[in-house]
């Protein structure tokens, strides 16, 4: 897994998400490839499965409710190091596009805006964890690396939970940068 002491990969996952980049047709594609790594994503599933604890408070919906998911592997010069799930309520978009396997084209974002959506906030959470054994097979990781989970919801502009993008880290290969709001500048 390792180098000489130092991961394979190392890439960068801003919080919060600059703009430019969430808009962007792949936020992990664009954020890779200005930090100049190759990269590249799979879809492994696309389809309703029961949210857990914390995907189910973030969307507001009972724990154990069909969500529909949208998972996929997220590679940097071919080293797997994300496992990005996009989970959606189905009574806002069950028989909608987003439930058609493959990419949203152009983008995701477009995909939501497309259906009536409009952004108005997001809140992301950071956790440090050892791995689930199928994260830990997935992420390619050595016994005792570590994942972080960060978990974004974003609401549309009335305050409905839209999307809750769930992102299992290889914690080893990322750098999380910490990016101030212009304008709160106080210590």
């Amino acid at each position: 897994m390792e180098r000489n002491g130092t991961p394979r990969v190392l890439v960068r996952r801003s919080l919060p998400t600059e703009p430019a980049v969430r808009a962007s047709a792949s936020l992990f594609v664009a954020e890779a490839e200005r930090q100049g790594v190759r990269a590249s994503r799979r879809m492994l599933y696309v389809g309703p499965e029961p949210a857990g604890d914390r995907v189910a408070a973030a969307l507001r919906v009972e724990p154990g409710t069909d969500v529909l998911a949208r998972r996929k592997l997220l590679l940097a010069d071919d080293v797997p190091v994300r496992v990005a799930t996009s989970y959606f309520r189905l009574d806002l978009f069950g028989g909608t596009p987003l439930c058609e396997p493959g990419f949203v084209r152009p983008s995701l974002q477009a995909g939501i805006e497309a259906l009536g959506h409009r952004f108005g906030r997001a809140e992301e959470e950071l956790v440090a964890r050892p791995p689930a054994a199928n994260e830990a097979e997935t992420l390619d990781l050595a016994p005792g690396e570590w994942v972080v989970q960060i978990l974004r919801t974003s609401f549309d502009t009335a305050g409905t939970p839209i999307h809750t993008l769930e992102t299992v880290c290889a914690a080893s290969r990322h750098v999380f940068p910490v990016i101030q709001v212009s304008g709160a500048d106080e210590f």
